[in-house]
């Protein structure tokens, strides 16, 4: 595809992000005065402190608020499976997406227990999404019926790509018209972590062998024949991972297009859109990171509206959230991708708040109040 071509496509893009709003600092401000006031140390609840002040931002106001909440899983076929990278067939993305609209999945018994309203997207999943309760909690916004192989063709056209991410940041727009405070991160789609390992090798600079897990328990040799894959697909594109990240939007717009999924463009239309309509978005896995860089370095500005939540197990999740400049407060090796590990973070924040919104100050304990002091 010509460069023209992918200006073009870009227009709309670039047109949206133009919009993007900033997070207000006379919130921020405000809530980081609340939180020394409290009777406790100074950052005493560490990552949680940071995360209570840049939401006040997000949200413009000091009055931080978790819920509703609602988790956005999207679900995507992979055509790279055809070279044998994975130890399920694409059939199981059609199962799971059935289990996650019943809400019957891992992450759906987990959201019910945090309160986090969830919805199934379809934004490419290659067979049919079939049930008796399927189409009471799932979106159809299929593009395709899967990628293509990447290995033989690029995954998705330029406007193909346009539209997964349209279709993230129009999902936000939605949830926040529907009152929702925040939103989360998940995926489900057999392949996924072999796109994302083929982009995180790109977007990091890291090489294929340090950012190429074994997904959901490849043996060595298809270990190894995954990674053989991603190091021919990105040659064959004109990438070199190993040689410094890749940061010119163009080129990791073309990225994305080879080497990607609707699951992760949609995603990064996620991100976008958090920052387009002022709510804060959740990361959840090594996917959603992904997807979170590529918003960033094709939007620069709205991972200003993106919140970590775990540090997978999958190698390439530390170099990415380091890439953000964002730290995850939960270290537990997850694995299970689906929002799992978005989820499980707003409890803990909830617990933050708790203390955040109790306000015991240090004149009901009779004694001063501790003060701050430039580093030396």
């Amino acid at each position: 595809m010509s460069e023209k071509y992918y200006a073009e496509q870009f227009k709309s893009l670039t047109e949206m992000s133009a919009h993007m709003k900033m997070p207000k600092e006379k919130c921020m401000r405000a809530a980081r005065e609340r939180l020394d006031a409290i009777a406790k140390p100074l950052d005493g609840l560490g990552l949680f402190e940071e995360m209570i002040v840049r939401m006040a931002g997000m949200q413009e106001s000091a009055e931080v608020e978790t819920a509703p909440a609602r988790l956005l899983i999207m679900c995507a076929d992979n055509g790279i499976v055809e070279e044998g990278v994975t130890q399920s067939d694409a059939s199981v993305t059609a199962a799971v997406a059935g289990s996650l609209a019943r809400g019957t999945s891992s992450v759906c018994r987990m959201a019910q227990t945090a309160g986090i309203d969830h919805l199934t997207v379809d934004i490419g999943v290659r067979d049919a999404i079939t049930g008796s309760r399927e189409k009471e909690n799932i979106r159809d916004c299929r593009i395709r019926n899967g990628t293509r192989n990447f290995s033989k063709e690029p995954a998705m056209t330029a406007e193909e790509t346009v539209r997964a991410i349209q279709t993230g940041a129009d999902l936000v727009k939605e949830s926040v018209g529907s009152g929702y405070r925040i939103v989360l991160t998940g995926e489900m789609g057999i392949g996924n972590t072999t796109t994302s390992a083929a982009m995180a090798a790109v977007l990091t600079g890291a090489a294929v062998d340090v950012v190429t897990g074994r997904g959901a328990g490849l043996d060595a040799a298809g270990l190894e024949r995954k990674r053989n894959v991603i190091r021919e697909s990105l040659d064959r594109y004109g990438f070199a991972p190993g040689n410094g990240d890749v940061t010119d939007r163009d080129e990791v717009f073309r990225l994305l297009c080879c080497v990607g999924g609707y699951d992760i463009a949609g995603m990064a239309g996620i991100y976008l859109g958090g920052a387009l309509y002022g709510v804060p978005i959740v990361i959840d896995g090594v996917i959603s990171a992904v997807a979170a860089l590529t918003a960033e370095r094709i939007f620069p500005g709205c991972r200003r509206y993106m919140l970590p939540s775990h540090q997978g197990k999958e190698p390439a999740m530390a170099l990415l959230l380091e890439a953000l400049h964002l730290k995850a407060p939960i270290h537990a090796e997850l694995a299970l991708g689906e929002g799992t590990g978005a989820v499980m973070l707003l409890p803990l924040l909830r617990m933050a708040l708790a203390v955040y919104r109790g306000n015991t100050g240090f004149d009901a304990l009779g004694m001063d109040a501790y003060e701050r002091y430039d580093a030396v």
